[in-house]
């Protein structure tokens, strides 16, 4: 069976983030910003996939498998040194258009003598306090001391043949990396990069402590293997394992040098013997600056129209309408899309609980969550309260270990009872359950999403959150805390979907029950909606499920391992992926069931870590409603013909375009979809009605 490599499907991608900065439909300022996105993707694939793939080539004993590896590395550099030559184009591009709006990003050359005095106190008021030039030489390990995801300035200081090396980095926080000079008098706005700021300012840093007569700077930054092992010894607590690790990642192989194009050649070998690099496969040729991912914060200046139309999240009236959250979700599920819903419909609901004299329990499973969490307020608050909470915090949530370790940190010391998860499964489902005592008896309440407990993401990210109290959910529910803790114990589910324990058998007797409707000629069909799809078993499940002549119509946003429209393979099947304005993020499936739809929401995505060695949590969608909502939202997605791009065999990313009626832009569809639900369901909510609830 015919598969794609996930790499090279990861980096069609982002080539598809990357067009979004190269639309002329998209605001300006969103497209450069866009380039940022792009940036930050393509760090954390060096530092996660292609550095799995180097370590295939660098410690696989097997022969075929590391010349496999070795030959998809080649690719993979190839593709990317395609797509950087294609995103400095685009730089350029926007930086023309900039002008042409009278916004100027300029370099350290281009400064006039005004501007030049205003950035000398600049420097010294604001900058200067957060400069630690690192002087190079022979005693000096480089690997040890330079920080990875950090942007670099490499300094040459020549006087005569003698020259003196020096590394200074790029400030990351407590200062802006753009800066806004001062108004000039024809109406246009300057804005200058940190890193230009050092440049200018490299006399004044080194000059008193230095003797030279030139002196030059050019960037840098390293990419460094992201992965790291935890110790297997009993003796040592997890919270210690991971702290050393954290530390051990510091030293982790280069996976990457990308470097100013123009800097000298010696000046490069130089860099790389600091940095023990021998490989030329490591080194990536750049533009002047590579912590393009700040572009993301790029600031809100100019006309309106070079920004997105603000989309105001939607209050849902199944909250709104009562005097508490319980009452609501008690009067029918309720089901939350963010960013297009508010979040803090969730944490209202926490907020509550924290003081609600009927609640006992709260459970909570927190894999990311924000630097400034109203969630973990609300937990604080209801251990004043006398509630038993109970939160489980994923310690290997990879680049949010250390944010982790210290919400673990504020949870125990505020009386939570916190654990860690099972050691050799990372928990990644997004389950919150609240247990209060109604008349006498116990009655649960659940949350099951397909997005974490993040306030900052829920603005950017797509995702479902689903709240009931129906109790065959709501009990299961409860089972997977309890299998967290004890996960020896046997347990059985019926209505939840939950890896490792029944996720790829629930999963395949799915599909197969659609297989054997095809087969009976009734009606059949499956429809996935994932970030990544990958596990070779259900791809070639789905392949099985093709050739039996069933429907199949997938979005996925990123990894695609499956090829559409192969003959005897997968002629039943097509494929799309939406980038637009927000990130899109839930997992659902709707398998037709012979006319009665089954529709899931899930944590999990398609790939095997997810399916065999994590804990997730997919739900089946019990009331009518809201299962309508899913399928009408996953109906206008697939209708797209926008910003819907094909997935075929070439990963050529062509747009699934308009080719009659009306176009549909579907991130802009389902806000109106929902807005126009609201208005319905508010106008047929009589003032009687109202009465009864209030």
């Amino acid at each position: 069976m015919q598969l794609l490599e996930k790499e090279l499907s990861w980096l069609s991608f982002n080539h598809r983030v990357l067009q979004e900065a190269q639309d002329e439909e998209v605001p300006l300022l969103e497209r450069l910003r866009f380039l940022g996105i792009y940036s930050s993707n393509m760090d954390e694939f060096y530092r996660v996939r292609v550095a799995n793939v180097r370590r295939k080539v660098l410690l696989s004993n097997n022969a075929k498998l590391r010349e496999q590896s070795s030959s998809l590395f080649n690719r993979i550099q190839e593709k990317v040194v395609d797509l950087q030559n294609s995103f400095d184009e685009t730089y350029q591009l926007l930086l023309q258009q900039l002008d042409e709006q009278k916004i100027h990003l300029i370099n350290e050359i281009q400064l006039s003598d005004e501007q030049k005095d205003w950035l000398d106190v600049y420097f010294k008021d604001k900058l200067r306090r957060h400069i630690f030039p690192l002087i190079l030489n022979e005693n000096v390990n480089l690997t040890d001391h330079i920080n990875d995801d950090a942007t670099y300035l490499m300094v040459s200081m020549t006087k005569g043949s003698q020259v003196q090396y020096a590394l200074v980095e790029v400030p990351s926080s407590n200062v802006p990396r753009f800066v806004i000079l001062p108004t000039t008098t024809d109406n246009s706005t300057s804005i200058i990069l940190l890193d230009n700021i050092i440049r200018h300012s490299l006399q004044h840093i080194f000059s008193g402590f230095f003797d030279f007569d030139s002196i030059h700077a050019y960037s840098m930054k390293l990419t460094r293997d992201a992965e790291f092992d935890l110790s297997n010894e009993f003796s040592q607590s997890l919270l210690e394992q991971m702290s050393a690790s954290l530390k051990k990642r510091i030293h982790a192989e280069p996976v990457r040098l990308v470097y100013d194009k123009k800097m000298p050649k010696e000046m490069l070998n130089r860099l790389t013997n600091y940095l023990s690099i021998t490989s030329n496969h490591s080194l990536i040729s750049g533009g002047r600056y590579h912590s393009f991912k700040d572009f993301i914060e790029f600031p809100s200046i100019g006309d309106k129209s070079l920004e997105h139309d603000k989309l105001p999240s939607i209050e849902h009236h199944h909250f709104t309408r009562y005097n508490n959250t319980f009452t609501a979700i008690k009067s029918r599920d309720i089901l939350l899309y963010y960013p297009y819903h508010k979040f803090s419909h969730f944490t209202e609901w926490l907020r509550q609980a924290a003081y609600d004299p009927k609640v006992r329990k709260i459970e909570i499973s927190l894999y990311r969550v924000a630097k400034k969490s109203r969630i973990i307020a609300a937990l604080s608050e209801a251990v004043k309260n006398g509630k038993e909470v109970a939160v489980n915090i994923e310690l290997r949530a990879r680049f949010d270990e250390q944010a982790n370790l210290q919400w673990a940190e504020v949870l125990s010391n505020a009386g939570a009872n916190v654990t860690f998860g099972i050691s050799s499964l990372k928990v990644h489902a997004k389950i919150c359950l609240i247990t209060r005592k109604e008349e006498g008896k116990r009655v649960r309440y659940a949350h099951i999403g397909t997005g974490n407990f993040h306030e900052k993401n829920a603005k950017i990210y797509t995702d479902f959150s689903l709240f009931t109290c129906q109790k065959e959910i709501t009990d299961e529910v409860a089972q997977v805390f309890e299998f967290i803790k004890f996960p020896y114990l046997p347990f059985t589910f019926k209505h939840l979907i939950v890896s490792p324990i029944n996720t790829r058998s629930s999963l395949t007797a799915l599909i197969d029950n659609e297989i054997a409707a095809a087969e009976r000629n009734e009606i059949s069909g499956i429809t996935l909606k994932v970030n990544n799809l990958v596990d070779r078993g259900l791809v070639n499940k789905l392949y099985q499920a093709s050739n039996a002549g069933v429907n199949i119509k997938l979005i996925v946003r990123g990894v695609c391992s499956l090829v559409t429209g192969v003959p005897n393979q997968s002629e039943n099947i097509t494929a799309i992926s939406v980038v637009d304005r927000y990130l899109e993020h839930p997992r659902v499936a709707i398998f037709e069931n012979n006319g009665n739809k089954k529709v899931y929401l899930s944590s999990a995505d398609w790939m095997t870590r997810n399916i065999d060695q994590r804990v997730e949590v997919g739900c089946p969608i019990y009331d009518p409603a809201v299962k309508q909502n899913i399928i009408d939202i996953i109906t206008i997605q697939l209708n797209d013909n926008t910003k819907a791009r094909l997935l075929d065999t070439e990963q050529s990313n062509f747009y699934q375009h308009l080719t009659q009626g009306t176009a549909i832009r579907s991130q802009i569809d389902i806000y109106h979809y929902l807005k126009e639900q609201e208005r319905e369901d508010t106008l047929n909510f009589s003032p009687l009605k109202k009465e009864l609830v209030g």
